[in-house]
Formats: structure tokens, sequence, C-alpha cells
């Protein structure tokens, strides 16, 4: 957007940020919001500190203050926008997506920078990873959550952390039991989806999978060719069957019943009358 198209918002953007004066405990830090926010809706090509200062006239050194050392409320933030989302786009068709991004930096000093997969360079790089949640209906998109992914040598290294102001509460999460805790945290403001979806890193993770199913979440995943799963509910057997032999080795319980064995998913593709008879509906 231009400056122009900006000032148009005029009043609809300040009372729109005002709804967030509460996760600031001075006048001064809500000003800055306005003038990061500016420079966020700005045009520019690069969205760092000095570029976006310069766009909306506030002094470079001023903005970083903001960023770097002005103490607000960002999870307050992060939860007052899910109210909203979950009071004013409620949709039955709502789509909810849990995704990552990677930014390629060189050095050792950003937290959570490691060698690790780089989606944006398509190898394994030096970069900093973090993990997202995101609400898509047919005419909304919003970002709910975003966390930076902490990898183990980043966790159990005390001079790193130490060195980075990594606080001591902040401990080594896989990315499915981030993405769960995003979950959890959205749904605790109200946020109602059709379905979430994701990638099969998250879709082969059996305890992510468990979850949801607790929580009585539809998801779409990808997952593994390999991935073991049935056409059909499997029997579930809480006790030993009345005619189940007293000899040998117990069993324990409950345990899966023999009639379906489990299969994998590249087989049940290929096989399974239930997906071989299937004609393919393009969407």
């Amino acid at each position: 957007m231009t400056l122009k198209q900006i000032a148009s918002l005029g009043r609809e953007l300040v009372l729109f940020l005002r709804l967030f004066a509460g996760c600031f405990g001075r006048q001064e830090p809500r000003e800055l919001l306005h003038g990061y926010v500016q420079g966020q809706l700005s045009s520019i090509e690069r969205k760092s500190v000095e570029p976006m200062a310069l766009q909306v006239g506030i002094p470079a050194r001023t903005l970083q203050r903001f960023l770097e050392s002005i103490k607000w409320d960002e999870e307050k933030l992060r939860d007052r926008c899910q109210q909203i989302v979950a009071t004013e786009h409620a949709d039955p068709r709502a789509i909810g997506i849990v995704d990552e991004s990677a930014v390629p930096k060189s050095g050792r000093d950003t937290v959570g920078v490691d060698r690790q997969w780089c989606g944006r360079t398509g190898k394994v790089d030096n970069c900093v990873v973090s993990v997202h949640t995101s609400y898509v209906t047919e005419d909304f998109l919003c970002l709910l959550d975003s966390t930076v992914y902490l990898p183990e040598s980043w966790a159990f290294d005390p001079v790193w952390r130490m060195k980075a102001h990594v606080p001591e509460e902040v401990e080594f999460r896989t990315k499915p039991q981030i993405a769960q805790e995003q979950i959890e945290r959205a749904l605790g403001h109200g946020i109602q989806v059709a379905a979430w979806t994701f990638d099969e890193l998250y879709g082969r993770d059996s305890k992510f999978l468990d979850f949801l199913q607790g929580r009585e979440q539809k998801f779409v995943a990808e997952v593994p060719v390999n991935f073991h799963g049935w056409v059909r509910t499997p029997k579930v057997l809480r006790q030993p069957p009345p005619n189940a032999p007293r000899r040998g080795r117990r069993k324990k319980y409950p345990r899966l019943g023999r009639e379906i064995p489990s299969c994998e998913v590249r087989n049940l593709l290929k096989y399974s009358p239930e997906f071989r008879d299937q004609p393919w509906q393009p969407f």
C-alpha cells in the first residue's frame, strides 16, 4: 500500500489498533505500534526497521527500541487477536492450517539458528524455523499463532541460552508438540474450524493425531507412504475373550483384534477395494 492508501484508513486503523491498547502499558509504545503497522502495510520491498521507520517518519532507533526493549504483553495481544477472529470471522467452513517457515541466517547468534531443513532454500541450511497456525475462510485469512522452534542443540546448551537470553522456562519441544499447544490455545479462545490440515511431519506423529481425535477435531493430513493404518476402524479388545486359552504368556489389554490387520497406506490405496473402486474426484 502507498502512504496515501494507508492514510485513507484513518480513524478505522486507529480504532482497530485501539483494541490492543491494553497490551501496552504506556502511550508511547501504542503510538509506535501504529507506526510499525503502517510500515508493515506499506509497499516498500524490505520490511526491516530502518526502511519502515523512514517510510512513516519515525527515527529508526526509536522503532528499533520498540521491538527490542520496550516491554509489552505479546501473549495478550495474540490472545486478543484470536478472540476477535473467533467472534467476528466465525465460519462453519473455515480451515485451520498448521505449517512452518524457515528464514535463512548467517552466523550463530540468532535464537534457534542451526543447520536444519529450510523450505525457502529447499535444502538443509543455516536457518531459523517457526511453527505457525493459520485460519482461512473464503474471504479472510489470518495468522493465529507463531512460535520459534528451539533445536536440541540450543535447548541443551546453557552457554548459547545465556548469551541469547533464552528464558529458563523455554524447553525443547518437537514441532508437533508446539502445534498441539497452539491448537489447544486457539480452541480455548473460541476458534472453530471445519478441519485442520498439515503435512506429513505432523501427520506421522501419532500423539498429535490422538490429541486432535481426543478434542473431536476433524483433520486432513498428509502421511508417509509407509504409515500404517486401516480403512475401517479396527475392533479393540478390552479384556480376554471367554474362549481365550489360559496357557502361555499373558496378553496385555486393551489390544487390537486380529480380524483387520494394519497395512501401509500405499498398499491400502493400491489394493483396498474402498480406494481401488472409487473414482477420483478433482477439486
